[in-house]
């Protein structure tokens, strides 16, 4: 084995390493996921150099040590000394195949769990709502992944051609990984354009799209050891090294798949495709076509369409375009990218952000929920509380509890866009800066309010107070935006002491209900008592006009007796005597005893002759 090999070999390590360190550390600094993962994938092609470099070597060595044993057999004639074919006789050669049997298949099953934990660990990362991030100094990643893509590509292009021309099987991984790099950095590269052109989720896609990548090349492992398993071991045959990729070859060098192509063609048709006039043009004018396709699309970015409901921000070279600054919904023509970029916003939507919690999915669809169940990412923010202070003495001395509470509040913002020149033009990341008014006036607003009315009676009047609040300070601000709404939802005390509140707010209901229902038997009491004392009144009345209506009437009876009296003495007697006697004997017996041999005589005897026991012998009609 020449040399050469083992040197392009260490090269092909030595670079990969610090450009997988050097990507990582830009990377970082300029917040790129798809920067940093690529990087990840870098590091595991570093492994994998170093692995082959280390195979070149002991490949070497065997080479070296049969050389030199051909030579001594050469000048010694054929000693038994060099006629022995045991292990004993070719140390290196017995290093290099337990390095193949036992260390090879340890290191690609390493390298699985590796990249299978990688690709899982990274997506699920990649998978949670605050994975994206902003970029920062994206011209310095730009220039310096786009020198790395250029300097991996071309010492990859001239490691897989030696390795292709002088069938060097363990440069190819080495070449391979080299090229995938290069490419991964330029995926890179053109992530962060398209981020700069208007659509900051580019780099968080291309990262799960690496992701899926090294998740493939993962499988593609696992197969290859499952494989390794059923390979028949054929004395002397050159096989693949088992820790090579063919995803990674075929990505690192896709014209293979022309060459496949071709050869597919051939065995199908049964005869030489790849000989035709039209083959030979398409693979002599794929790359002016793919240029061409670049063109045309590079061309179709002078064309904008501007949906509706939205407006559009035209710049050129980073400066509004004079009397096209604003584009309205419908197609445009433009200078073509990046003389020209058109930034979009949703005018007529309106847009929504949350202040004091953040939404938590899993809770988005729950019916209700309690307070003493965490349900949000929730703040706290300070509230007045004018109910009088409690004093309590402890040993060092009076404590009283301080005029303030804690209190959870979810707050919806919803805002439109009025003047977009305003919002894109006199601050930087208008969003945020509202975000931060609103947050603001929801403190000042809250600190001035007591606890018990805007829980209760005072929310509507509180929350259209800090709405009126929050657009005039968008107002000074300068924002162009209107304030839709501002709710004061979801109001309650911290979760941790809302048992407590709970247990407080029960206390002061039943001392209300007592209250009340002290102030129910006194009007009762006192009800009852002015009726019995209006009974008594109106008795009192009523038997003094008895008494006055009475005595009139005797008086007025003794006036009309006179006249009766001087008319007939003895009957005016008669007639009072048995008035008064049937008066007087109202309740007492009576006997009226019928005679049918006299004459009307009427004979009262006043007294009682007759036994009690004799009455039931008499057939007698008592009369009341």
């Amino acid at each position: 084995m020449e040399r050469s090999t083992k040197k392009n070999g260490l090269i092909n390590l030595a670079i990969l390493l610090l450009v997988a360190v050097a990507g990582f550390g830009i990377a970082r600094l300029t917040h790129s996921l798809s920067g940093e993962l690529s990087s990840v994938i870098m590091a595991i092609g570093v492994l994998v150099a170093a692995v082959s470099w280390f195979q070149m070597r002991l490949e070497e060595r065997e080479y070296l040590e049969r050389l030199e044993l051909d030579e001594l057999a050469k000048n010694r004639g054929s000693g038994t000394l060099f006629e022995g074919k045991d292990a004993e006789s070719f140390p290196a050669q017995r290093s290099r195949e337990q390095f193949e049997r036992f260390f090879v298949p340890g290191f690609t099953a390493l390298l699985f769990v590796a990249e299978a934990a990688g690709a899982y660990f990274i997506w699920k990362g990649l998978s949670r709502p605050d994975a994206a991030t902003d970029l920062e100094r994206p011209t310095l990643g730009l220039a310096l992944f786009g020198l790395f893509a250029l300097i991996l590509f071309l010492l990859g292009k001239f490691s897989a051609t030696i390795a292709r021309i002088e069938n060097h099987r363990l440069l190819r991984p080495g070449a391979a990984w080299v090229l995938l790099s290069a490419y991964l950095c330029f995926a890179v590269t053109v992530a962060m354009v398209i981020v700069e052109a208007g659509f900051p989720n580019a780099d968080l896609y291309a990262a799960r799209g690496l992701a899926v990548l090294l998740a493939v090349i993962a499988f593609e492992t696992l197969l290859n050891l499952i494989l390794e398993i059923y390979r028949p071991r054929i004395r002397g045959k050159v096989v693949r090294p088992l820790y090579e990729s063919r995803v990674v070859g075929l990505l690192g060098q896709p014209e293979g798949l022309i060459t496949t192509a071709a050869q597919a063609l051939d065995y199908q048709f049964g005869f030489k495709v790849s000989d035709t006039w039209f083959y030979r043009f398409f693979e002599r004018a794929l790359g002016w076509l793919l240029l061409l396709q670049l063109g045309i699309l590079f061309l179709s970015t002078c064309v904008v369409f501007i949906e509706p409901g939205e407006q559009g921000v035209l710049e050129h070279l980073g400066r509004p375009v004079p009397g096209r600054t604003i584009l309205n919904p419908g197609a445009h023509l433009k200078w073509p990218w990046p003389f020209d970029r058109v930034y979009r916003f949703h005018t007529e939507q309106v847009q929504s952000f949350d202040v004091g919690f953040t939404p938590d999915p899993q809770f988005e669809n729950a019916p209700a929920q309690l307070w003493n169940v965490p349900h949000a990412n929730e703040e706290n923010f300070l509230v007045a509380n004018r109910e009088p202070a409690v004093s309590t003495n402890a040993a060092s001395g009076t404590r009283s509890t301080p005029p303030v509470s804690l209190l959870t509040v979810s707050i919806p913002v919803q805002f439109q866009i009025t003047n977009l020149l305003h919002w894109v033009y006199n601050n930087d990341q208008p969003t945020n800066l509202l975000r931060n008014i609103a947050t603001r006036e929801v403190v000042r607003q809250l600190v001035s309010a007591d606890i018990n009315e805007i829980m209760s009676t005072q929310r509507g009047a509180a929350a259209a107070a800090l709405q009126d609040r929050v657009q005039q300070a968008a107002v000074q601000h300068q924002l162009g935006v209107r304030i839709v709404f501002v709710g004061l939802q979801d109001i309650h005390p911290p979760t941790k002491v809302a048992p407590d509140y709970e247990k407080v707010i029960g206390a002061k209901h039943q001392k209300q209900a007592r209250i009340l229902a002290a102030q129910a038997a006194a009007i009762a009491t006192n009800a009852v008592a002015r009726g019995e004392s209006t009974n008594l009144i109106n008795r009192a009345i009523a038997q003094r006009v008895n008494l006055e209506i009475g005595a009139k009437a005797r008086a007025g009876l003794f006036t009309n007796q006179i006249p009766a009296f001087a008319a007939s003495p003895s009957i005016y007697m008669q007639r009072s005597y048995l008035d008064a006697f049937a008066r007087a004997s109202a309740q007492a017996r009576k006997y009226v005893i019928l005679t049918t041999n006299t004459q009307d005589v009427i004979s009262i005897d006043l007294q009682d002759r007759i036994r009690g026991d004799l009455l039931g012998e008499l057939s007698v009609t008592p009369e009341n």
